[in-house]
């Protein structure tokens, strides 16, 4: 039987909650991101909509440079609570219609519905369903690519937004998607863009007629599945247990800083909240990743992997403060601080080493700390350490992979 996977994405997601809380933005140019601060903001643009986004603001842009192209749009911190409460509902609504359901991220889905026809109609009628359930009851709209594989739906979803039904038939896929621009690509980024272009790789097209062996010997397993994906074969399925992979926290400061006391305070500050993300989301990991963007905009990662589990603040801390120190940023300032964890398991299904207590002192102190931060507010106490730091710190951006 042929597979027939939807690839669902929500348009513009946070511009779009906060043009329905606040219609008088509508029609505006709305950017969610950080303060531009009159042009001299840090940070980035977590997302705009349509109306900003005809003025080249697009994610992922510096907010001074969004500034500069637009300094007339509404620009609002990001309300993650609230974006986070529109993504529940949006996933019960997709969870009606198939138990396949695989989320990528809070606006963005996979599903699965090759069972579903006999049931619910055509793969169109059912689209169309999923998009009028979301317009009724969420008041937003989103695009669906339709096709018998994720790559292929993915690039669908993408081509008409927004408000976009895009339908790839198992026949047309090679005229699908061999005149799009190689930028279209599925996990090409910019640097692999420029490589592919000095190929000669302009289309997915071109790619896909290049022999394989050239591919995987310029690009290694990753050209493999380029090729791969360019002649239109994804055999990946829709996975319904989709793990978290690590969780992170970043701080783009308000100036570049080489105050050394500051970096360490940041360092601190950030592996506070991580440890505290972390147990609210009932996961533990064994490996613990510093981020260091400086003032060049030159970014480097260090990182240190133990053997067993752990969400301590203070372990992340002090392993963040090592690897800090051991790194060599050339008297150059630092314009970002990141700490992630990764190799996640859930602390339920956390083993313990045979010599391990589950309550340490260092795990009390935290759990207390949680205790009152999350009845009476995260300044009410802190750490002796972190006194005069925000524990939210300006700036400051949570992922989850």
């Amino acid at each position: 039987m042929r597979r027939i996977i939807l690839h669902i994405d929500m348009d513009a997601f946070f511009a779009a909650i906060e043009e329905l809380d606040h219609p008088e933005y509508r029609g505006k140019p709305v950017v969610v991101g950080a303060d531009p601060k009159g042009g001299k903001g840090r940070g980035v643009v977590s997302t705009c909509n349509y109306e900003a986004r005809k003025y080249g603001i697009h994610s992922a842009l510096p907010i001074s440079q969004a500034y500069k192209k637009c300094p007339f749009a509404i620009y609002v911190p990001p309300r993650m609570d609230r974006y986070v409460e529109c993504s529940r509902k949006l996933f019960s609504i997709l969870n009606e219609f198939t138990p396949k359901v695989e989320p990528i991220s809070v606006d963005e889905a996979f599903m699965d519905i090759t069972g579903c026809t006999r049931l619910l109609g055509t793969p169109e009628e059912i689209a169309k369903k999923i998009k009028t359930c979301i317009a009724e009851r969420l008041q937003l709209t989103a695009s669906i690519g339709i096709a018998p594989n994720k790559f292929i739906a993915k690039i669908a979803s993408d081509l008409e937004k927004p408000d976009g039904l895009v339908i790839v038939q198992p026949e047309g896929i090679i005229d699908f998607l061999h005149p799009l621009q190689i930028s279209k690509m599925w996990g090409v980024g910019k640097k692999t863009e420029v490589k592919l272009k000095a190929m000669g790789i302009h289309s997915i097209g071109d790619l896909a007629k290049l022999p394989q062996e050239i591919v995987v010997k310029k690009f290694g397993k990753g050209g493999l599945h380029f090729w791969t994906l360019a002649n239109g074969i994804d055999d990946r399925e829709v996975e319904r247990d989709h793990t978290v992979k690590s969780v992170s926290l970043e701080n783009t400061f308000m100036e570049d800083v080489d105050d050394e006391k500051t970096i360490e305070n940041t360092i601190f500050s950030i592996a506070d909240n991580l440890s505290r993300v972390l147990r609210n989301k009932q996961l533990k990991g064994k490996t613990v990743t510093l981020k260091i963007r400086l003032q060049d905009f030159s970014t480097f990662t260090r990182a240190h992997s133990y053997g067993s589990f752990f969400d301590s603040s203070q372990l992340i801390g002090e392993t963040c403060l090592k690897l800090y120190h051991n790194f060599d940023k050339k008297s150059k300032k630092v314009r970002l601080l990141g700490i992630a964890v990764s190799n996640l398991n859930s602390q339920a299904k956390e083993q313990l080493g045979l010599f391990e207590t589950r309550e340490k002192s260092d795990d009390k102190i935290d759990k207390v700390i949680d205790l009152v931060q999350n009845k009476f507010g995260p300044d009410l106490i802190k750490k002796a350490s972190l006194m005069g730091e925000h524990t939210r710190r300006i700036g400051t951006e949570d992922h989850e992979k």
